[in-house]
């Protein structure tokens, strides 16, 4: 269902956008990478949280952590990770291949300004073995996604800041 739902919005919003499928699982941001030829951090990883009681889609960088203090200022209560059978079921996406794309129903999606650093991103195309390929700013539009500032630097972000 999840790939099917992801390749049916894409049809229908950006014909030009392709499933990427691999005959190895990409559920990992190491596996992703390694499987896509990137760094870690070019992935885009997909987070389903809880702030209070509202159910949120994140999309960061692959080596990026959720700042805990950021998002409480952000949006007024400390993330939760759902489960992975509630993922499942408000996202229509197993973990390890949840995207921001073609989500059983409407949720807000945010993407974490650490995804700029970047001319294109991976996110899962629904499943463990899929990915989709395009720039930051082509993922937000496409998925109507606020621009957020929830993540720590990476020491990556941190070594350019001081050169």
């Amino acid at each position: 269902m999840s790939l099917a739902s992801v390749e049916a919005y894409f049809a229908a919003n950006a014909s030009d956008v392709e499933v990427l499928q691999f005959g190895a699982s990409l559920a990992t941001v190491q596996q992703a990478a390694a499987a896509l030829g990137v760094a870690p951090s070019q992935i885009a990883k997909t987070l389903t949280l809880m702030a209070g009681g509202e159910t949120i889609v994140l999309v960061l960088r692959g080596d990026a952590r959720l700042d805990n203090r950021k998002f409480r200022e952000r949006f007024g209560a400390k993330p939760r990770m759902l489960d992975p059978a509630e993922v499942e079921r408000v996202t229509g996406h197993p973990v390890g291949g949840v995207g921001p794309f073609g989500l059983i129903q409407e949720l807000p999606i945010y993407c974490d300004l650490s995804l700029r650093s970047f001319d294109e991103v991976f996110p899962s195309g629904g499943t463990p073995n899929t990915a989709i390929r395009l720039s930051p700013d082509r993922l937000a539009a496409l998925t109507g996604a606020e621009w957020v500032d929830v993540a720590q630097p990476t020491d990556t972000e941190q070594d350019a800041a001081s050169a």
